[in-house]
């Protein structure tokens, strides 16, 4: 027995990608260096930027040498840049593809309705995440915990990417992961004498091969593909690669940190 193979025209096919394509169309754009500066102080669009200096918190505490050359309060102002945000980016794509595709209203409701209740547990676990982040930095978990790292001196470049692997493993977001380690990566990296963009670099890559372990992305494979009670061999499987590619990154960026430091902008 064979299947029919069922033949789409250019149009079919350009139609069924649109929603991808008005999403890497919008998220580029939202990207690109001049658009940003739109937004930044001095911009044509930094009126739409609101900046909330968060009470009782604002500049009341003080960042301390060895962390800081000299004591410096740390400022605590929530930037609401709403409409330059990439999830607005999103947005419009998803608007434009409901255009495009000419989906009746309530169908577009129902879809999000539906986006939103899928996402109603991820949300709470995101916002919990990044309130611990703000909660370490402030109270100076993260720089103290740099500052005990910092003293395993050269070794620590090889290590850096192990924190973002640790990190999405634990939350499943490479997001996350840089809301809880990125200040600690740069805190460690003053501390050693390297670049701190190589090292919060080295903590976003070191995400990306956590992820494949992470137990939320192991779930979310397996439904997709039937395969729900197999999370543990997947595991099994994915494990060994994961910390392969980790320990590729952790020789780079220790390459990159002493030998090719030009690469590092």
């Amino acid at each position: 027995m064979t299947l029919a193979r069922t033949r789409y025209t250019a149009g079919q096919v350009i139609r069924a990608w649109s929603p991808f394509l008005f999403l890497t169309a919008t998220v580029t754009l939202w990207s690109v260096p001049p658009f940003k500066a739109l937004f930044a102080p001095g911009g044509a669009m930094y009126d739409f930027v609101i900046n909330i200096s968060v009470p009782f918190l604002d500049k009341m505490v003080a960042r301390m040498p060895p962390v800081v050359s000299a004591a410096t309060p740390y400022a605590a102002v929530y930037k609401f840049d709403w409409l330059s945000a990439t999830g607005t980016a999103i947005l419009f794509a998803a608007l434009l593809s409901i255009v495009w595709l000419r989906m009746k209203p309530k169908d577009a409701l129902t879809t999000f309705a539906g986006t939103l209740k899928d996402l109603a547990l991820p949300i709470y676990s995101i916002g919990m995440v990044l309130a611990f982040a703000f909660i370490s930095n402030y109270s100076g978990l993260s720089s103290t915990l740099a500052l005990a790292l910092a003293h395993t001196g050269h070794a620590f470049t090889f290590f850096s990417p192990f924190l973002g692997w640790l990190g999405v493993f634990l939350t499943g977001s490479d997001t996350s992961s840089n809301a809880l380690f990125a200040a600690l990566q740069a805190t460690a990296a003053q501390q050693i004498g390297v670049s701190d963009i190589l090292l919060v670099a080295a903590n976003t890559t070191g995400g990306v091969t956590g992820k494949m372990i992470s137990p939320q992305s192991i779930a979310i494979a397996c439904a997709a593909v039937g395969l729900v009670g197999k999370e543990s061999d997947l595991f099994r499987f994915t494990v060994k690669h994961s910390l392969i590619f980790t320990c590729m990154v952790g020789l780079i960026t220790t390459l990159q940190a002493y030998v090719l430091t030009w690469m590092i902008p």
